[in-house]
């Protein structure tokens, strides 16, 4: 749709040279599984020697994407990466990448696929020139029949999708401290059964 290619536009406008976008209808709702299949069928076509990906999807919050897609291809694959470097011979690298409590560095060869965390690069602004460039750029749109892939059934289908519950239970607790630690105490046990 419009935002896809408006994100494009954008993406070129800061420097990318091309943009390809996967546009079929057996795309529309891709589960993971789906998506990685596209996607390494475009990147054997592609060769290229880094495949970046976000860390996890905005709408399902699923971060299954880049690692079914380094299996498909038979890449090494670097999660929540925060910062990089390569080596002199472009052969391989490392990455820095979050863990819980702390940051872990890795090594890499390439080809590798990796999946950016918030704060791997810091993005630059599109100039006028960019932008005026990018309007004239050519997206190519490429198919499930382009790529060679048969249309997949899904195996992942969202049954339903709800908002989670808004209502608060605000409730002050009168007394000195030592009072309202043994109500806080009370309340936590015997009616919210939290204890």
């Amino acid at each position: 749709g419009e935002k896809v290619e408006e994100a494009m536009r954008t993406t070129l406008a800061v420097g990318a040279d091309r943009a390809v976008v996967l546009k079929d209808p057996a795309f529309a709702q891709a589960d993971p599984l789906t998506v990685s299949a596209a996607l390494a069928a475009l990147v054997k076509k592609e060769e290229p020697d880094i495949v970046l990906c976000g860390k996890q999807a905005v709408d399902d919050d699923q971060m299954a994407v880049p690692a079914m897609l380094a299996e498909r291809l038979g890449f090494p694959q670097v999660t929540v990466v925060v910062d990089l470097e390569f080596s002199e011979d472009g052969a391989s690298g490392k990455a820095l990448r979050e863990i819980e409590g702390g940051q872990e560095e890795v090594e890499f060869s390439l080809p590798v696929v990796l999946a950016a965390q918030k704060g791997l690069n810091e993005p630059r602004y599109a100039s006028l020139k960019g932008i005026m460039a990018a309007k004239r750029k050519p997206i190519e749109a490429v198919s499930a029949a382009d790529l060679g892939l048969e249309t997949p059934a899904a195996r992942v289908e969202v049954l339903e999708v709800t908002q989670p519950s808004q209502e608060r239970k605000n409730r002050m607790i009168e007394g000195d401290v030592g009072e309202q630690v043994a109500e806080l105490v009370r309340v936590l046990h015997e009616e919210e059964k939290a204890l």
